[in-house]
């Protein structure tokens, strides 16, 4: 496909003039997906499915009754479910489960004639920051196939970095949309929590976990972010605020107040051409008018710390519900009751995902829910209130999506602490539940993408896109 559709508005005109079809795009995209197997993107294609779609797609575009997502091919992550299809987490005590019921955010994509072209590799149970973690093995980053792709969507941003759909749709609890974004180059876009249903996406941490976009521009990222927010009586946590018109979004160019951490630019930990390209981004923001100022945030030591206690806490919670009883993989060597549990789940989840069940147990365990669960709750009610308290001085927070460019595959994985600080610019706006987006932000002198997040107030999503289209094109 021609690099002038690298927005829907743009294969929107092409279908709707003949230029294209629906039909014609899927089969590009399955040439792409091919082409480019070394990458480990897709767990699944569903090749047949897209191509039927796309068929009935086009017969309702002549007809003119099409809907508004009409011939945008998308990968789903692995663990969001979709009626009749695998769905595993990327894990294998889930290989080979088939979902009985779509998600809702799925339901509501194909109800506005999107075809869903597969499921992409992500790290086991959403939890990782390189894609590394996958029961199917790492996805390859198609800037630099030595190096990880980010994770845990670290599948659904090579597959739209590397052209093998328009968008995708990806997780976000701790950074999983934004960090991968940034790794790759493209849009990573993380609503306010409570904005999009949850309901049919497979559990890691509850209060935390939000769908989230993963799109070449930004305005497809709005578009999706209409069509898959709102109300849904299957999702008690979602806000009933209206959804703003979000795709009709503007540029806005009007003068804003800016935040960025100083902590960004100060800390050794930081690579230095990420802390350029901030340095950058600050400079033409002032040129143009706006006011930038440094901040200190208080809790800068305590936002890592304070997400992996109560996330983990969460997943030894939610994955407690695959036993190899109920469903999905048992282990051949079980020969009671006991033995089943134990053999099943530790045959059955990588080493990662046992690691974080067995920290949260550990901070949720009787002689130490207060000295870790309950104090962790306490932390992040004050960066919460902390973080909201600066984002009504200021319009917006400006830091780096991710504190360096994407490492090499098998680099971070004998330490997990060091991956763990790679969240150190992502985890506040989730544990703040605040909507945040990661930007493309140019190369570094080796060719590797890199990304500067915005953060906005509580579910001003629409102000954060309209000023995400103007910063973008500076």
């Amino acid at each position: 496909m021609s690099k002038n559709y690298s927005s829907y508005a743009d294969v929107k005109r092409g279908l709707q003039n003949g230029e294209l079809t629906a039909e014609g795009l899927v089969k590009n995209y399955l040439k792409k997906i091919k082409a480019n197997t070394r990458l480990n993107v897709f767990n699944e294609v569903f090749e047949q499915d897209a191509l039927a779609s796309a068929k009935s797609i086009d017969a309702r575009i002549k007809s003119g009754t099409a809907g508004k997502l009409a011939g945008m091919v998308i990968a789903i992550k692995d663990n969001i479910c979709y009626k009749g299809h695998k769905v595993s987490a990327s894990s294998r005590i889930l290989d080979n489960f088939t979902s009985i019921y779509s998600s809702t955010i799925v339901e509501r994509l194909l109800a506005q004639d999107a075809i869903i072209i597969g499921r992409a590799n992500c790290d086991e149970f959403a939890m990782g920051a390189s894609n590394e973690n996958s029961f199917y093995g790492p996805v390859k980053n198609a800037a630099d196939e030595t190096r990880v792709s980010g994770g845990s969507s670290g599948g659904s941003a090579v597959a739209v970095q590397a052209g093998m759909c328009h968008a995708a749709i990806g997780t976000d609890t701790g950074g999983s949309v934004r960090q991968p974004a940034s790794f790759c180059g493209v849009v990573g876009f993380k609503p306010t929590y409570g904005r999009i249903s949850r309901h049919g996406i497979i559990s890691y941490a509850s209060s935390f976990d939000q769908v989230g976009t993963l799109t070449k521009s930004i305005s497809d990222a709005a578009l999706l972010f209409e069509v898959m927010a709102g109300p849904d009586d299957f999702d008690s946590t979602l806000s009933h605020k209206p959804v703003p018109a979000a795709a009709e979004h503007t540029t806005d160019k009007g003068k804003k107040k800016i935040a960025y951490l100083q902590e960004a630019l100060s800390s050794p930990g930081v690579d230095a051409e990420v802390k350029n390209t901030l340095i950058n981004a600050i400079e033409k923001l002032r040129a143009d008018g706006h006011t930038v100022k440094a901040i200190s945030f208080e809790y800068l030591e305590y936002l890592v710390p304070t997400y992996y206690i109560l996330a983990m806490a969460e997943a030894s919670s939610n994955l407690a519900r695959y036993d190899g009883v109920h469903y999905g993989f048992r282990s051949p060597n079980a020969t009671d009751l006991t033995s089943t549990y134990k053999l099943s789940r530790s045959e059955g989840f990588g080493k990662e995902v046992k690691r974080r069940i067995m920290l949260g147990t550990f901070v949720l365990s009787a002689g130490y829910y207060d000295a870790y669960y309950a104090k962790a709750q306490k932390v992040r009610k004050l960066i919460r209130e902390q973080t909201r308290k600066i984002l009504q001085e200021y319009d917006f927070l400006l830091t780096p999506t991710a504190p360096e460019p994407a490492f090499p595959i098998g680099k971070k994985e004998k330490d997990p602490v060091v991956t763990y600080l790679h969240d150190i610019f992502t985890v506040q706006a989730s544990l703040a539940g605040l909507p945040a987006i990661s930007l493309p932000a140019g190369n570094n002198s080796k060719g590797l993408p890199l990304g500067l997040q915005l953060l906005a107030g509580g579910f001003a999503e629409e102000q954060l896109l309209n000023f995400s289209e103007y910063f973008s094109e500076l």
